[in-house]
């Protein structure tokens, strides 16, 4: 069983990475996105809500949606920017508690210009954004991704086709370290 974090910044192809992945092994993905998107939705008459607490809210319902499909015995990805040291610590923890091999993917595309493509062209949801506006705020956000220490992580240069880094990634889940080294 396998507990799969995927990391990047918006329109680095995540999502689409996840979906290859489930679609090969049979996971199942927790899509924060989606998750994000129909919490907005719910409240969105509500201007009096806060869209970080929205944010921290889908948070802790990707993670329960996580533990209940470990809980059965399902492999998780969840699709999410990683942003937030505490997210680390707690798919860690997840991992752990059903004795599931962790794993970390980060898709890295440091293409300003791509990015906005991806992003203005693909079919947007609510939590999503449509553009970057400074270059200074991209590289500052893609710079300070965070990643475990003590795993050996996965970064994947999304640029590619994903026909050309698709084996490479399997391989890295299907990788398993012996026991007691992470």
């Amino acid at each position: 069983m396998y507990f799969i974090q995927m990391s990047g910044f918006p329109g680095s192809g995540k999502s689409t990475l996840a979906r290859e992945i489930a679609n090969r092994m049979g996971f199942i993905i927790i899509d924060h996105d989606i998750v994000k998107s129909a919490l907005l939705n719910s409240i969105e008459a509500d201007s009096s809500f806060d869209g970080k607490l929205a944010g921290k809210i889908s948070y802790t319902i990707d993670f329960s949606l996580a533990d209940f499909h470990l809980s059965q015995g399902h492999s998780v990805i969840l699709d999410s920017p990683c942003l937030y040291e505490e997210m680390i610590e707690k798919g860690i923890k997840l991992a752990q508690k059903y004795d599931a091999e962790y794993k970390y993917i980060e898709c890295y595309l440091d293409d300003f210009e791509e990015i906005n493509h991806r992003l203005k062209s693909r079919e947007k949801m609510l939590s999503q954004i449509s553009e970057i506006r400074s270059k200074e705020g991209f590289y500052a956000t893609l710079n300070s991704a965070k990643k475990p220490i003590d795993f050996k992580c996965l970064v994947v240069d999304t640029s590619q086709p994903i026909e050309r880094y698709i084996e490479n990634v399997i391989r890295y889940i299907k990788f398993r370290m012996p026991r007691g080294i992470k």
